[in-house]
């Protein structure tokens, strides 16, 4: 079955990077914002030529509000033009923090969004969720084919060509199978800090038992949102003795002032993958993406 990969103007690199490793012809959607805050889309068509049959749509849900609203007009269009299968490749995949109601009435936006995506695409495929109290992404995400990929080696792997025998430190207990993934890759030392939230802003952080003195430090995570928790991990191993502290994480969201707040807190480097478009990016996800994505592409039907 013929394939196109579709991605919007803003991810144009990374999409571009996957369509190669793919060996998939690659176009553009035409977005425009009217000025009451409507978009109106159009897919990369010439007059009289028709969709492919299966389309890979590269979209990473940062931003979310808008881009589901992209996402919903894409697909409903696609499938009216002619497209059979609807893949949907979604680095950051949003909306998964909310997995159950902690007071009466509160929407729980996992099941919400899981939803809307299963109903409007075949096979979806992402890298590191943000999952907490289930196993599998298709409990979220009820597809046939619903892959959540993780970053942890590769970022372990740019590590280790950056830092001589770093010791790797997770931010909260949450992370500690990613981070012995990561660990596992050059055999490095590694633990995870015991993190107590106190709002959407503060949290208070307790190091690991371990040495740190003297040592270089990278900090590993899923995804960095405010830089808080980074940040009060930072301060703490340099007051401990720590020779150096960098942030790798796979989600580099960085909302409003927090690289300024990594940076007072005496972070160094600052690494991330393509997942979110950011200054940051040092790892390309499209080898991982495409090595996930071709038994897919070839399936015909899921």
């Amino acid at each position: 079955m013929d394939t196109w990969l579709l991605y919007f103007d803003d991810e144009r690199e990374p999409a571009q990077r996957l369509a190669r490793a793919l060996g998939l012809a690659a176009a553009c959607v035409e977005r425009h914002r009217f000025p009451d805050e409507e978009l109106r889309l159009r897919l990369p068509l010439a007059p009289g030529q028709a969709l492919p049959g299966q389309l890979l749509i590269y979209r990473s849900l940062d931003r979310p509000n808008d881009k589901l609203v992209e996402l919903l007009l894409l697909a409903d269009e696609a499938r009216t033009l002619g497209a059979q299968r609807l893949l949907l490749v979604a680095p950051y995949l949003a909306y998964m923090r909310q997995d159950i109601a902690f007071a009466p009435g509160e929407v729980v936006s996992q099941r919400v969004i899981g939803r809307f995506l299963a109903q409007h695409f075949d096979a979806l495929v992402t890298v590191d969720p943000h999952l907490h109290r289930i196993d599998r992404l298709e409990q979220a995400v009820p597809l046939p084919a619903a892959l959540a990929l993780s970053a942890a080696p590769l970022l372990a792997q740019w590590v280790a060509g950056q830092r001589d025998r770093p010791l790797l430190i997770g931010p909260d207990a949450e992370s500690a199978q990613w981070i012995e993934s990561a660990a596992a890759v050059g055999g490095f030392e590694h633990g995870v800090c015991e993190k107590r939230r106190q709002g959407d802003r503060q949290v208070e952080i307790v190091l690991p038992a371990l040495a740190v003195k003297g040592r270089q430090v990278v900090l590993l995570d899923d995804v960095a949102s405010s830089g808080r928790t980074l940040a009060r991990a930072a301060e703490l191993l340099l007051a401990a003795g720590a020779a150096s502290v960098d942030v790798a994480v796979t989600h580099a969201l960085f909302a409003g002032d927090a690289l300024a707040v990594l940076e007072a807190a005496g972070v160094g480097e600052v690494w991330s993958t393509d997942c979110i478009a950011h200054p940051s990016n040092v790892v390309a996800m499209a080898p991982l993406l495409a090595e996930a994505l071709r038994p897919l592409l070839g399936a015909g039907t899921i």
